[in-house]
């Protein structure tokens, strides 16, 4: 079992920044991906970006230039900074953890973009 406890999200005005944090324990160490998913009104939860425990990176194109995904495997955490916002970033943004144990769920965090 793994769990995950994500932080930060809130509310962001377009063109700003805002930073999620997850944190990992448990079996950690059968976590080959960890990553950020988005649900957006009126679509299906999709991938925000991921990163490996080799570093590959993988980004959604909405995400491509926008975000970071960063990893710490010491503290076996996974941030994503978010810059500039636009108001359709807005969603309950989940912690992902997949791996060789299974794919696991953080409770989300919402983002909120607006003016």
């Amino acid at each position: 079992q793994v769990q995950l406890v994500e932080s930060g999200g809130g509310s962001g005005q377009p063109g700003g920044s805002l930073r999620l944090s997850c944190h990992a324990t448990g079996n950690v160490n059968t976590v080959y991906y960890l990553g950020w998913y988005r649900q957006v009104p009126g679509k299906q939860r999709e991938l925000v970006a991921a990163i490996s425990n080799a570093g590959v990176l993988r980004y959604a194109d909405f995400a491509k230039g926008r975000f970071t995904i960063s990893r710490d495997k010491d503290k076996n955490t996974v941030d994503l900074q978010m810059t500039r916002l636009k108001p359709e970033d807005t969603g309950l943004y989940f912690c992902n953890a997949d791996g060789s144990d299974g794919d696991y769920w953080g409770q989300g965090t919402q983002v909120t973009v607006s003016s």
